[in-house]
């Protein structure tokens, strides 16, 4: 199955969390913080959406950093992915 995001839609695939801090401290799944970080799978095509026009600036296989709380997580054969729109996208990691 595929997802296929409509109008200025992105569909992310979040990146892991790091286990260990910078100093070496081993973070229990707990207490570690969702990372904002993510890879793009799919985008939709942009176009015309809430009556202005919308071109897509991220394609699949960008990393990108992402608003904290967008988006819908839903799970699609055993993986987790996050729908959110462009506009929600903060920043592309190069």
């Amino acid at each position: 199955m595929k997802l296929v995001p409509l109008g200025d839609r992105v569909v992310l695939k979040q990146l892991e969390a790091e286990e260990t801090t910078k100093s070496g401290i081993i973070l229990t799944s707990k207490s570690q913080e969702k990372p904002q970080e993510a890879e793009v799978i799919a985008v939709g095509p942009g176009g015309m959406v809430d009556g202005k026009e919308v071109t897509m600036q991220v394609k699949a296989g960008d990393k990108v950093i992402y608003s904290k709380y967008a988006g819908n997580e839903v799970k699609l054969e055993d993986e987790e992915y996050i729908i959110v729109k462009q506009s929600d996208i903060l920043a592309i990691v190069e």
